[in-house]
């Protein structure tokens, strides 16, 4: 698993870890990191002769691309920096004149030559975007032809919330120290991070054991997943419920359906309009004209794919929240849904809105959302009690307490309709199955989007048919010795 600290935490774990070392030894061990990967990007042979300018700010941030320079130029890079600020760090900047760097003051030649880029502007204590005087160096570098590399952090995104409310300078990869920091794991900051590499510093040993952020690997989720025993049957692996679609769109039904099938429960009911869809493309079904309470055991619910506006969508959601056992509210279930009506249950509650109908909930706009997802997927877990999945280009998951869970997989082809239905049901067959809801969706999450990538290959249209039919697979992917 992977986990973020936000950066007050990263601060304080510093503090406690250099008091026990020799001074600017924390430094080096970050330096020596970031020169390492520096020197597996440009590929073996190629650190000697190889161009390399650093952009410096002011901060410690800077000091470690001094550093790490001062170590490419010992190996025979050429090796220039563009200070950006009225100070740097001064054992850096000598180290990097000892081992023949040098200090430059036009950037713009040395960058139109350079192979590789050292992004130190701005540190983890950054925030909105990159100052003035920085933005026309960062685009110079971003469109030369090197391999640009952020130290720590892309300068000019926020650490803690992975917002970008300025310019900000796009890495190729990010090399970042001892933990990773939040913004690295969630859009749209993610995006200007590239590929992400964390070098171990030491601080693991002093940091919280609870972390602010998640981000489930493989192992982690094929610990999770359900598998039946040796005297398993239909209704100990767990049935779970579907209450989905309308005259208008009876196809959510029918893709819902088909998560839930693919989720690891023993069998799934239907409740709706759509029994004659759902029969013929997944005669394994149970179906029932309804009202649920009538249609038979569950362990879980699914309830609000394609119900549409009537008034009928708020008694099926009453009906389903009235129940004992976990219930998932997405699509049209989720229209005003208020506070209470989920606070007041006993059993788990399971919210999988996008960001216009998180917005909704929240009263706030859909670009804010989108911008601030941490903070809305918080707030709405607080607010609702309940377990919330925020679905979008990095979808995330929050309790009312404990961290926030990152999903790592998906692609951007995952944006087309029917897809949330197939994750509501697959979600729903986990909870059916036993998982804790956050369990259910964070796994959830992570099978959808490893089957969209099995689906897209190398890049291109995938459907949510397809996507449901690829849920064995990724499931095999992630479960395989």
């Amino acid at each position: 698993m992977r986990t973020a600290h936000r950066v007050e935490t990263v601060r304080a774990a510093e503090a406690a870890l250099m008091a026990g070392l020799p001074e600017g030894a924390l430094m080096q061990r970050a330096a020596a990191g970031l020169a390492a990967a520096c020197c597996s990007l440009l590929g073996r042979g190629r650190v000697y002769g190889a161009r390399v300018v650093l952009l410096v700010g002011g901060g410690d941030n800077g000091g470690d691309a001094l550093y790490a320079g001062a170590r490419l130029a010992r190996r025979g890079a050429g090796v220039s920096a563009v200070l950006l600020a009225h100070r740097a760090h001064e054992g850096g900047l000598a180290a990097l004149r000892a081992a023949g760097g040098r200090v430059v003051d036009d950037p713009y030649d040395v960058l139109a030559a350079a192979d590789l880029v050292l992004d130190g502007i701005t540190g983890i204590g950054g925030r909105g975007g990159l100052r003035p005087d920085a933005v026309p160096v960062a685009r110079a570098a971003r469109g030369s032809d090197a391999a640009v590399v952020a130290v720590d952090l892309p300068s000019g995104v926020d650490a803690d919330t992975g917002e970008v409310t300025g310019e900000a300078l796009r890495a190729d990869a990010t090399v970042t120290f001892g933990t990773y920091k939040p913004g690295l794991l969630v859009d749209p900051a993610r995006e200007y991070a590239g590929a992400v590499r964390l070098v171990d510093i030491g601080l693991g040993a002093v940091l919280p054991s609870v972390p602010d952020l998640e981000a489930l690997q493989h192992e982690d989720v094929a610990r999770l997943l359900p598998a039946p025993g040796a005297e398993s049957d239909k209704y100990r692996r767990g049935v779970v419920g579907v209450v989905a679609g309308s005259a208008r769109y009876p196809g959510a039904a029918v893709l819902a359906v088909g998560g839930a099938l693919r989720g690891g429960a023993g069998a799934v009911r239907y409740v709706g309009h759509a029994a004659d869809l759902v029969m013929a493309a997944h005669p394994e079904t149970l179906v029932h004209p309804g009202p649920p309470d009538k249609a038979g055991r569950v362990q879980s619910w699914v309830v609000g794919p394609g119900l549409g506006e009537g008034p009928g969508t708020a008694v099926a959601v009453a009906e389903v929240l009235a129940s004992d056992v976990p219930v998932l509210v997405d699509a049209d279930g989720l229209r005003g849904l208020a506070p209470d009506a989920v606070r007041s249950r006993t059993a788990p509650t399971l919210l999988t809105p996008h960001a216009g109908e998180a917005a909704a909930l929240l009263g706030r706009e859909r670009a804010a959302v989108e911008a601030e997802r941490l903070s809305a997927v918080r707030e709405l877990a607080a607010r609702y009690g309940a377990t919330v999945l925020l679905k979008g280009s990095t979808t995330v998951v929050a309790d009312p307490v404990g961290p926030v869970r990152v999903n790592p997989t998906g692609t951007s082809w995952l944006a087309t309709a029917g897809s949330g239905d197939v994750l509501s049901g697959l979600a729903g067959s986990l909870l059916a199955a036993g998982l804790r809801a956050v369990d259910a969706a964070s796994c959830a999450a992570y099978l959808h989007g490893l089957a969209a990538r099995r689906v897209a290959g190398g890049g291109g249209p995938v459907t949510a048919t397809d996507v449901a039919g690829a849920v064995r697979a990724a499931w095999q992917d992630v479960t395989a010795p």
